[in-house]
Order: structure tokens, then sequence, then C-alpha cells
């Protein structure tokens, strides 16, 4: 499922301020924005592990309500960050990230037992082989996803070129895959599941250098440099766009590594 959340509360066309922010600024908010990114998937990993080792929490994670419930936890949260980033603390904002970060990692742990557990116990209690069993694809599918990653966010903050434009395709492709989505939950199809993943793995590289722009772009405002909680507010919020660019990158790549190894 692809979230993005771009409130427009906080666009800010740079060519429109008279003060230039020091690069050294620039970068110490980047390296925030790169540290809180880092601990939230470090938080999404623990606790997705967590659940996956135990199968009793597993269980709970098995029952449909649980999903739906995470993921109108995922979309409140998403949408109470941005939406109070003027009114709520750093405190509150960094707890909300992690609380975030902690509920992606319990959606993700059944994708993590699906591919790291050898057998699985069937409706009748007997412990069968596990077809979807593969660590292979998804440490590939990791590591794919750290290399593009980390090459379109470096070109994202290096680049001169405007990807104003490239952004705004590119958030009409999200929209697309999610009708996409949708449309194959009832059809089953698996040409347009392989077009879905080959589609979110390009939407979502592209979205790694546009949003990283953006990100270099709104730490130059003025706000920025004489009011150090909403810097370390804003480094949290463009942390959690990086962090959920990571995480889509690294399942369209985990579905399009398994569907090739069908």
């Amino acid at each position: 499922m692809a979230f993005n959340n771009n409130p427009d509360s906080w666009r800010y066309e740079v060519a429109s301020s008279p003060v230039s922010m020091p690069r050294v600024e620039i970068n110490q908010i980047m390296k925030m924005v790169y540290m809180w990114m880092t601990l939230g998937l470090l938080v999404t990993a623990a606790v997705a592990w967590y659940f996956a080792s135990s199968d009793s929490l597993l269980e709970l994670r098995l029952n449909p309500a649980a999903g739906i419930i995470s993921f109108v936890v995922l979309i409140g949260l998403a949408i109470a960050m941005g939406a109070g980033l003027n009114r709520f603390s750093p405190t509150v904002v960094g707890m909300m990230f992690f609380a975030f970060s902690a509920v992606m990692g319990f959606s993700l742990s059944l994708t993590l037992f699906a591919f790291l557990s050898p057998t699985i116990v069937n409706d009748f209690g007997q412990t069968v082989e596990n077809p979807m069993y593969d660590p292979t694809a998804l440490y590939a599918a990791f590591g794919t996803a750290a290399a593009l990653f980390g090459s379109m966010t470096v070109v994202g903050f290096t680049t001169k070129a405007d990807l104003t434009k490239m952004g705004t395709y590119l958030m009409i492709g999200v929209w697309g895959l999610f009708i996409a989505i949708i449309l194959n939950m009832f059809l089953g199809s698996g040409t347009l599941g392989l077009l879905i993943s080959i589609g979110g793995v390009i939407i979502f590289t592209g979205l790694t250098a546009y949003d990283t722009q953006k990100i270099k772009e709104m730490s130059m405002m003025p706000e920025l440099q004489s009011d150090g909680n909403m810097a370390m507010k804003f480094s949290i919020y463009g942390a959690l766009t990086l962090y959920l660019d990571f995480i889509n990158l690294f399942l369209f790549l985990l579905q399009l590594i398994a569907a090739s190894r069908d």
C-alpha cells in the first residue's frame, strides 16, 4: 500500500525568500532528517521481527481486523503529524513518528514471517513447508532498495534541475497505483500485479529524489534558522516522507523479485 503526505501548509518557494540559509545549516537539518529516518526504520524492523518471531503475536496480526485497524492508525498518524506541526511540540511529533514506525512494523511482520519462516501451520494444525519461504528475495529487495534510495537521495540533494514538475506526475502515478491495487484485489491478475510492482519501483525511486530536493529547499526557510523547535519538527516530518519512500520502494521491489522467482 502506498502512502505519501504532502500538506500545502508546508510548501515553500525558495526564490521568494530574502534570506539564504548557510549550507552548513542545511546539511545539519538534512542530517537530522536521515537520523530520524534511520531510527524509524530500526523501530519498524525491531517490531516486525518481534511479532514475526512469536506465534501468539503473529496470530494477532493474522486477524483481518488488525490489518484494517493498523492501516487506519497509520493514515491517522500521518495526517495528524502533518496537520499539527505548528501546534505540537517536538516531543509529541517525535512520539507520533515512533508510533507510526511501530505500527508499520506490526503491519510488515506478516511479510517478514512469510519470507523468513521455512514452515507454517495449516488450518488443520499441521506443520507444513512454507511455499513463500525465500529469505534471499527479502535480502535482495532490501539491498536493492537501499542502493536505489541512497543513489536517488544524493541526486535529489545535489542536482541543479528543478524536479517540481516531475513530482506532479509522480503523485499522479501514486494515485494510479492506489487505484490499480484496489482493482487487482478483485481481479487477482498476476500480470497486473507485476505491472503494479514495476510501476511502484519507478515511482518511488523518482519520489526519493523529488522529496529530497523538496526537503532541502524547505530547509532554507528563515523560520528554521531562528526556531530550533520548528527545525526539529520539520526534520521529523521530512524523515517520515523519506521513510515512506523507502518502505514503499522496498515492498514493491520485494513483490517484483518474488514474482520473478515463481
